[in-house]
């Protein structure tokens, strides 16, 4: 039997801007953007770095107004009128610090407070947002005691305290250790019962949490839609790796791993890590593994890529 989708009057969790721009005078962070997210599902949105994903964002929160167009939450434009469009979305932009002396419970406490949830309300919506994040068996220690996952894990469990119906997050595992992005990951897997808009430079976890994704450049829209298609349209033969380095990549270094023999195409995945396209076969293979060893550049780790990234790696073109 066919999917009868929701009721008639229901209305979708839904993100979209409308020739969305942002100038900063002769600088064009975003042009013109065109994009509509909706239903409850994680898309995943990717771009290099200075694509435009987090002034997109922060357009989105109200944090910055557009030069021209329009960001909109469920269909309310957020410049019009950021309360409407913001009383059903929770954000977690760039790295927000908890004061070190207060507990998870008194700083979602204060959160709660700020956000004018019912005194009533806010222990049940703490202890739920703790549960989801697995932290309630540190809920009285002191936040300045806590890594950097566990923090994280506090600020997520920050945009929960409302019960959004979208969540955008900038992110949410950059600089946290293995398990601290593994621990994110699965908290973002829980949300499936939402719309979660997240960019990200790990494609990896992208293809992992996410359904579909939206690629900009300079700015621009380049794709949106489920990774299955985008893969299957976008990834092209051969192979690729992510080649991790010990510091961040410079054009050098960038240049001369384009030139190893059997290379195709290299673009950053972020500052340390670079996605090589070579030509198909384990000899090339091997005279890429052998080409980076010998540049002495600091690379310290080879995985291959997935489809996703091979479609990245397609779509995008970098400026140096």
């Amino acid at each position: 039997m066919a999917n009868a989708g929701p009721p008639p009057n229901s209305i979708l969790p839904s993100l979209e801007a409308v020739q969305l721009t942002k100038t900063y005078g002769s600088f064009t962070a975003v042009s013109g953007l065109n994009l509509k997210v909706e239903g409850k599902k994680c898309v995943g949105f990717l771009g290099p770095n200075g694509a435009g994903k987090t002034t997109t964002m922060k357009m989105f929160t109200g944090l910055i107004s557009p030069t021209a167009g329009s960001a909109r939450i469920g269909g309310v434009d957020v410049t019009k009128d950021k309360k409407a469009a913001l009383a059903s979305c929770a954000t977690l932009i760039e790295t927000p610090e908890i004061y070190p002396s207060l507990t998870p419970r008194e700083a979602l406490s204060m959160l709660c407070e700020i956000r004018g949830v019912a005194a009533g309300e806010r222990r049940k919506r703490i202890d739920e947002a703790l549960g989801k994040v697995k932290m309630t068996e540190w809920d009285d220690k002191k936040v300045g005691s806590f890594s950097k996952g566990m923090k994280q894990r506090v600020n997520v469990a920050s945009t929960l305290l409302s019960d959004p119906e979208v969540i955008i997050l900038d992110e949410p595992s950059t600089g946290l250790d293995p398990r601290g992005m593994s621990e994110v990951r699965d908290i973002v897997k829980s949300l499936s019962d939402r719309l979660v808009f997240m960019s990200s430079h790990l494609l990896a976890e992208v293809t992992e949490v996410c359904q579909e994704v939206a690629m900009i450049d300079h700015g621009k829209l380049l794709v949106y839609d489920t990774i299955e298609n985008v893969t299957a349209k976008f990834a092209g033969g051969g192979g690729s790796v992510e080649i991790g380095f010990v510091k961040d990549v410079d054009a050098q270094t960038q240049a001369m791993v384009a030139k190893i023999n059997g290379v195709k195409e290299v673009a950053r995945s972020n500052d340390k890590h670079l996605v090589v396209r070579f030509d198909a076969g384990t000899i090339s293979q091997e005279k890429l593994f052998e080409g980076v060893a010998g540049l002495k550049a600091g690379a310290i780790s080879f995985q291959h890529s997935s489809g996703l990234e091979d479609a990245y790696l397609s779509l995008i073109k970098e400026t140096l």
